[in-house]
This record gives structure tokens, C-alpha cells and sequence, in this order.
């Protein structure tokens, strides 16, 4: 099935004189409808992908970025929230939604599947949001413990890659652990019912577990994992809407300097919306950034690692090269 992509565009058509044709073949205009109405103006409706707390979700909640991007033709903004980024990747393939954000893997699993889409930004370093998990009863204490157990967490998502790191840090192989694949809300519930010995996630779930589970962190992302946030969009749209990539990277970018600065009120401002108690929030405000950068030759390297290595696992289907997806925005 092909699916369009880009901006939606809702278009009301004027009416226009019906022809009728005599017996004689000759047309006759209607008149009950040969006076035409005023065409109403277009309708540019933006469509953005999120999670449950990134930078997105903050630069939607603070509500300004209508405005910015209204000068630029677009009337509405349609938020849509994914637990994870997979889901978003497909979003994206299919057509219903513009841009997308999320971690690390994602893209290279779409790319790998032949999703045609573009890396617009990237976000500075959160290497310390994620983590390895197991209950404080566990008698896993090690890394090494982990061969033979079953290990829960999104495939294809970041904590997909971070997993693979932790195993390479000892030495372990992909096959001396037993991946079970869950989003985050059914990896949390067979974690709390002991179905699985680990879980590999990212906040706020990691904080959110951390505040209301005894659990213990067998291994944190930092040193393994950059953990960077990544914008995508499909290549027409970011062809043709570099403007409004622009405006969504300068919103972000702005609130991102206000979060930064202002942690306590990140939290007080999020917690009533997103029903997460305030310390929570406030953990994973200190543990994240939110910032909406320019590829860097180094970010790419870093994706391409995680493509390499995730070929050499046969957690994708072929090689791909990240370089070739890395959008080039319009000189100005």
C-alpha cells in the first residue's frame, strides 16, 4: 500500500459550473450553480512523533511552537505520543507522521528495512538514562551473571544496543542470553512478576521503576552508550519544508536552554501533565538532555558502530551505511 508523506494538506474546492449536454449535443450551463463560492484558505497540519518525556514532549507542552511555525503556513500541530521508537520508525514509514524522535537504534533498524526517511538532528550525550536492571532480591550481581537468563527489553530501541554493549564489556556473547522482546509497559509487568531475570530501559521508565520497585542497577549506559536523542523525517518532507525543520530546531533549542537552567520547574511543570510524581521527574531531568543539534561526523560514526554491530548480530538484515541517510539542509 503506498502512502503519501509530508504535511497534511486539507484543500476546500470552490464550486464550479456544472455542464449539461442537449439532445443536439450542445452544452447548456446550469445556472443554479454557475456562481462561484469563495475557496476557503488551505489547512497545513504538522504531524510530530514523541515519546513520553523528550524533548518534544517538553517543547509541546510549553505550547509556543504554533506560533513560530504559523508564519510559515502551518495551522495546526498534531501531536501523537509512541512508548518507543520502533513504533514511530514505522509511523513514519507509513506516512502518518512528519517528524519523529528517538533514540539511537531505531533509524538503523528502518534504514536496514528500506524505510526512506532522513536524519535531521541529534541532541548532545545522555549517557547515564538508561540502565540494566534486576529486582534487589536477584541473585544476579554481575554482569557475567546474565548468561543463561532472560533479558527484557524493546528490540530495536536503544536499550536493544545497550544490552549488546554490556554483554561485549565482559566478554559475553549475544547467544549466552535469552532476548525477550517487550515494549516498556509489558517488559515493567513481567519484571514486577518475575517472568523475566533483567530489563534493559531507558527513563522515565528507568526513574519510574527505580522510585516504586527495590531494584538494583547492574550496569548504567555511561561509558558504554552516547544515548542520543535523533530527529527524522521523510526525505520529501525535509526536501521541501527545511523552513519549518528550522523553526522546530529553534524551539527546541530555546526550551532546551530554559530546561537546563531550570530543572525544579521542568519538573513542577510536567508533573501534573504527564501524572509523574516531581522527584521522578526531577531525576530524569538531571539525567537527560534536550537539545536539537546538527550531525556531526562523529554522531554518524557512532550510528554506523551501532549498524556494524548490529549486522554482525543478524538484528538487521544487511549493511547499510548511515552517511547515505544524513540530510543536507538547503544553503540559505
Amino acid at each position: 500500500m503506498w502512502f503519501a508523506s509530508g504535511l497534511t494538506l486539507s484543500i476546500a474546492v470552490a464550486c464550479t459550473p456544472t455542464i449539461t449536454t442537449t439532445t443536439t449535443g450542445s452544452p447548456i450551463a446550469n445556472t443554479s450553480a454557475t456562481a462561484p463560492t469563495t475557496t476557503p484558505p488551505q489547512t497545513l497540519v504538522l504531524r510530530i512523533g514523541h515519546q513520553k518525556f523528550d524533548p518534544l514532549t517538553l517543547v509541546k507542552n510549553k505550547g509556543k511552537l504554533e506560533a513560530r511555525l504559523k508564519p510559515l503556513g502551518v495551522t495546526e500541530v498534531k501531536w501523537t505520543e509512541f512508548p518507543s521508537g520502533p513504533p514511530q520508525m514505522e509511523a513514519l514509514a507509513a506516512g502518518s507522521i512528519d517528524i519523529a524522535r528517538t533514540g539511537d537504534a531505531p533509524p538503523v533498524s528502518a534504514q536496514a528495512a528500506g524505510s526512506n526517511f532522513v536524519y535531521v538532528g541529534t541532541s548532545a550525550p545522555k549517557d547515564s538514562s538508561s540502565a540494566l536492571l534486576v529486582k534487589e532480591d536477584s541473585p544476579i550481581k554481575t554482569i557475567a551473571d546474565l548468561k543463561g537468563k532472560k533479558v527484557a527489553f524493546a528490540k530495536g530501541s536503544s536499550a536493544n544496543y545497550l544490552i549488546v554493549r554490556i554483554l561485549e564489556s565482559e566478554g559475553l556473547k549475544w547467544e549466552d542470553i535469552t532476548p525477550v522482546y517487550l515494549s516498556p509497559a509489558d517488559a515493567r509487568a513481567a519484571f514486577e512478576q518475575d517472568n523475566v531475570d533483567a530489563w534493559v530501559i531507558w527513563d522515565p521508565f528507568y526513574a519510574l521503576v527505580q522510585s516504586k520497585t527495590p531494584v538494583r542497577v547492574i550496569r548504567d549506559s555511561k561509558g558504554l552508550v552516547t544515548n542520543r536523542d535523533f530527529y527524522l523525517a521523510p526525505k520529501s518532507f525535509a526536501d521541501k519544508n527545511a523552513k519549518i525543520i528550522d523553526a522546530i530546531r529553534a524551539e527546541t533549542e530555546e526550551v532546551a536552554t530554559w530546561a537546563k537552567a531550570n530543572p525544579e520547574q521542568v519538573a513542577d511543570f510536567l508533573s501534573p501533565l504527564l501524572k509523574i510524581d516531581k522527584p521522578v521527574l526531577l531525576t530524569v531531568t538531571n539525567r537527560r538532555t534536550y537539545g536539537f543539534e546538527t550531525i556531526s561526523p562523529q554522531v554518524i560514526a557512532e550510528q554506523q558502530a551501532i549498524a556494524d554491530s548490529f549486522y554482525k548480530l543478524k538484528l538487521i538484515p544487511k549493511e547499510i551505511k548511515v552517511s547515505e541517510v544524513i540530510w543536507q539542509a538547503p544553503s540559505k
